[in-house]
């Protein structure tokens, strides 16, 4: 068992802010401590870390577009070019 500091103790007390982080002084390696409820929940949500396909990655400019607007902007899509 590791026993948190005092600054750590306080961090964990306010749950919206960012998760407490601690380093190993060792491996200079940063760790960020969770409520072990939270942990559990991530662990069970399985999560993909694979490059996004052309799909996706279509889908999400498709979507980001729309919410800047470009909907009503498919009457530029017929502009002819300048020679």
């Amino acid at each position: 068992m590791i026993e948190l500091t005092d600054q750590q103790l306080q961090d964990l007390e306010h749950p919206e802010a960012t998760p407490p982080r601690v380093v190993n002084p060792r491996t200079q390696e940063t760790f960020v401590l969770l409520r072990v409820e939270e942990y559990e929940r991530l662990k069970e949500v399985e999560y993909d870390d694979s490059p996004w396909t052309s799909e996706e990655r279509h889908a999400l400019a498709w979507e980001a577009g729309k919410h800047a607007g470009w909907e009503e902007m498919d009457e530029y899509d017929d502009i002819p070019e300048k020679p």
